[in-house]
């Protein structure tokens, strides 16, 4: 990793040195500077939150709250047992006190998710963490942020407003190319001959991240980034997609219907592709109530819930995207802090850019993309065991004990 140019600035950034209340209204030297920690990237980001120790003195240079607006606690159990911990931990190692940061969610209601946003600006947030329930609400609180001077970072899904916005995730398209991978591995370990796919995707309708999760998988698996797919789409390795459909808003019961629907209809379907472990639990569901034996017909997702990883160890899922959370929030709160000081971040940190869907309005964002991993019953142990991400014991009570041993999970 080549070595990060220094960034200096004053404890106060302005464009002058005559602090007012802009420093909470004291007369401050201009003397105590602070600068990116060299080697600072999307890589420094582990178990330990160690890298978050190299930014105290970012922080003692910068002034204001930072707030953080997480979307919900039903659609993902992540945002509770997880992400708000992870953030509270990365803040409290970059050497924040309690009262100079907050974190609120939303609880599923866009209006809230608003209003929480004008609340935190109120108190004074220099810098706004997000995470959009829906592409409208992510354009509003960017336009409020922006309004006020406020810098913003849209967390986990991206909104494509506006000049000064930044974008922390995992590479959604790597995500998706992770699924089409895994997929079509599956295929071939499983013995799926001349292959039927039906494909489930999620949330289209609401999500933007759902557009590059498809583009992904299907730029692996037919060689095409459209999405959804015509029915008749073919590929070089005998492959016929005979379903495209999306589940709407991520809805796990609405994807169960459609599939059941498509499948009773249609029985040649003998491989499935899904955007997430919820999916693809939906699919498997069906395919139980027809009497279909595991290691038969292949499901994916992403997320590795519980649920997932049961499936995955009882051979009814071929894996699941794993992405660290603790990485996220750390990567998350290492950019406010930067952003908190006034200063430029750097490139090993800001790594990719994010742009909206074809046929989507919107500006290409600068993006700070996380590496996802593919997890499946050979590499469970190493990461979603050992991040403590997924409860082993609540793993192996729910897959059985023999599947875990045949993991190595013990």
């Amino acid at each position: 990793m080549r070595e990060l140019r220094s960034l200096t600035i004053m404890a106060c950034v302005g464009a002058m040195a005559v602090l007012t209340a802009a420093c909470g209204g004291s007369s401050v030297a201009p003397s105590t500077s602070a600068s990116v920690p060299s080697g600072l990237s999307v890589t420094s980001f582990d178990a330990s939150f160690s890298a978050m120790a190299q930014l105290k003195a970012l922080h003692t240079a910068g002034s204001g709250l930072v707030g953080v607006i997480l979307p919900d606690t039903t659609s993902s159990t992540r945002y509770v047992a997880f992400d708000e911990p992870y953030l509270k931990q990365a803040f409290t190692g970059a050497g924040y006190s309690s009262s100079e940061f907050t974190i609120a969610n939303a609880q599923g209601d866009v209006a809230k998710e608003i209003s929480l946003a004008q609340a935190q600006i109120t108190q004074g947030a220099k810098v706004l963490i997000f995470d959009p329930l829906d592409k409208p609400t992510g354009e509003q609180i960017q336009q409020l942020a922006a309004s006020h001077g406020v810098k913003a970072i849209s967390y986990d899904r991206a909104t494509f407003t506006g000049t000064n916005t930044y974008y922390v995730s995992f590479d959604n398209v790597a995500v998706g190319k992770l699924i089409g991978k895994g997929f079509m591995d599956c295929v071939t370990a499983w013995g799926v001959s001349n292959p039927k796919v039906f494909t489930l995707d999620g949330g289209e309708d609401t999500d933007p991240n759902a557009f590059s999760f498809a583009q992904g998988y299907n730029q692996v698996i037919w060689n095409k980034t459209d999405t959804p797919l015509p029915v008749g789409t073919t590929n070089s390795a005998g492959y016929t997609l005979v379903g495209d459909k999306v589940a709407p808003k991520w809805d796990n019961s609405a994807g169960q219907a459609i599939f059941q629907q498509s499948y009773l209809a249609n029985k040649s379907i003998n491989a499935t592709v899904e955007a997430n472990d919820g999916l693809g639990n939906a699919v498997i569901t069906v395919l139980k109530s027809q009497n279909v034996a595991a290691k038969k017909i292949p499901t994916t997702g992403q997320d590795a819930t519980l649920q997932g990883m049961v499936n995955v160890l009882q051979n009814y899922q071929c894996g699941s995207v794993y992405k660290a959370v603790y990485q996220e929030a750390q990567d998350a709160v290492a950019l406010a802090t930067i952003l908190r000081a006034g200063l430029t971040p750097p490139t090993a940190l800001l790594n990719g850019t994010t742009k909206p869907p074809t046929g989507q309005t919107g500006n290409e964002q600068p993006a700070s993309l996380l590496t996802p991993v593919w997890v499946t019953s050979s590499n469970m142990n190493d990461t979603v065991i050992k991040d403590k991400f997924v409860d082993k014991a609540a793993l192996c009570a729910q897959a059985g004990a023999a599947a875990c041993t045949a993991a190595g999970i013990s």
